[in-house]
Parts: structure tokens; C-alpha cells; sequence
């Protein structure tokens, strides 16, 4: 028979409690401002109610961020692991480059210059965070996570869950805004996101860089329109 497999070691407390903080809305990186196309997709009348919302979401978290975001978090953080700068300019350009509209490459760069504000006054001595605020034009958002979860030593995937829950938490919160849903509405469609995460997880960790994705035309589409939308409650 198969030798179960240890369980994991339990995190210090101080760490969970950092981790829980990376991934809380509290965060001061303006996470909860950016709708990521949804707000568009509902003035489209693509997303209309809570099963098409949670079926959006649930595309979004596969197609999207567990083929990108998160892989590139993974390798972010072990490039910051060996001090390996050039390695996490190159995934920075990376995820700028590969953003299809300005408004999802000003979020990706906003967020991260906020982490890197946030991290300069947590982590003032460490020479990596300078590096993070060198990147130009700017740090991107899942490179600065990696630094982040480097720094308080979080485990890989462990920073990975926690990166895809307060991904999954700041858009169950947008689609209870745009759509708009009810907050118990908000609730089962982040149960239906936290539980596919892990699987998400798990194969962006085993993904090689030649299959990275960040190809996801119809959201691009509607993340172009929303910079025009004529009514918006989310920022553009």
C-alpha cells in the first residue's frame, strides 16, 4: 500500500497572520476598485444574475489567473528567494506585456507600486524591495506578491492560495456591486471559488513556462470598452 503522505508542518502564527493580511481587501493596494471586465460584461448583459456571474468567475480564476497570475507568482518568489533580479525583471515584463488593455496593465502596475510602498515600510532594510521599485515602468502586481510571501517566509503554495483568495474575495465583491447580487449571493459564489482553488493552484505549480497563457480575448474586449463605458462604479 501507498505510504500516506505527511501532513504539512503548521504555520507560525506570525506568518499565517501575515498571510491573512496579504490576502485581506484591507490590503491598501486598491484591489476592490478594479472590476477586471465585469463591470463591462454586466452592462453587455453577459453576466445578468448569480449563476452567470459564478460561471464568469469560475472561467476567469482557470483560463486566466491560474494559467498566468499565479504561475508567475510561484516563479516570482523563488526568483526573490536567490536575489535573482534579473530573473523577476523578466517576469515583470513579462506580465506587463502580456496585459491586452491599458486598463488591466494600470491595474497590474497600480497594485504594485502600492505592495512595494506597503513592503517598504514593513521590510525597510531589505535591498529586494528597493530592487521591486527599480522595475520599470513600474513593479507589476503577482511580482510584488512574490516579494511579499518571500518576505514574511510564507510557503509557495500557501502564498499561492492565499493570492487567489483575495483575488477571488475583491471579485465576489464586484459582482455583488455590478450585477448586483446579495450578499449571500456574494457568499456561495466565493464557496464555489475557494473550492476550485487548490486544484487551480496545484496545476499552476506543476505548469512549465512554455505553457503560460494571458490569452483571454473576450475579456479583453470588454475590459477596452469599459475604459469608454459611460457609467462605471469601478476604476478605468
Amino acid at each position: 500500500m501507498p505510504r500516506a503522505r505527511p501532513a504539512p508542518a503548521p504555520l507560525p502564527a506570525a506568518t499565517l497572520l501575515q498571510l491573512m493580511w496579504l490576502a485581506s481587501p484591507a490590503l491598501p493596494v486598491g484591489g476592490f476598485s478594479y472590476s477586471e471586465g465585469l463591470e463591462a460584461a454586466v452592462e453587455a448583459g453577459r453576466v445578468t444574475n448569480e449563476a452567470l456571474a459564478a460561471d464568469w468567475l469560475d472561467d476567469q480564476l482557470t483560463l486566466a489567473l491560474g494559467r498566468a497570475d499565479l504561475a508567475v507568482v510561484a516563479r516570482s518568489a523563488q526568483a526573490w528567494q536567490r536575489g535573482d533580479v534579473a530573473r523577476a525583471a523578466e517576469l515583470n515584463d513579462w506580465v506587463r506585456l502580456t496585459r491586452e488593455s491599458s486598463e488591466l496593465r494600470q491595474q497590474t502596475e497600480q497594485m504594485g507600486r502600492s505592495l512595494q510602498d506597503w513592503l517598504r515600510q514593513r521590510a525597510p532594510e531589505d535591498t529586494r524591495v528597493a530592487a521591486l521599485g527599480a522595475l520599470r515602468p513600474a513593479p507589476c502586481w503577482p511580482v510584488a506578491f512574490g516579494l511579499a510571501v518571500t518576505v514574511i517566509g510564507a510557503p509557495l503554495r500557501e502564498a499561492l492560495l492565499a493570492h487567489g483568495f483575495g483575488w477571488a474575495e475583491n471579485m465576489a465583491q464586484a459582482a455583488i456591486k455590478a450585477v448586483p447580487l446579495g450578499q449571500s449571493a456574494g457568499q456561495r459564489i466565493l464557496a464555489r471559488l475557494s473550492q476550485r482553488l487548490p486544484d487551480v493552484v496545484d496545476q499552476a505549480l506543476a505548469l512549465p513556462e512554455s505553457q503560460w497563457q494571458a490569452f483571454t480575448p473576450g475579456l479583453a474586449i470588454l475590459s477596452g470598452q469599459h475604459e469608454a463605458q459611460y457609467s462605471r462604479l469601478f476604476r478605468s
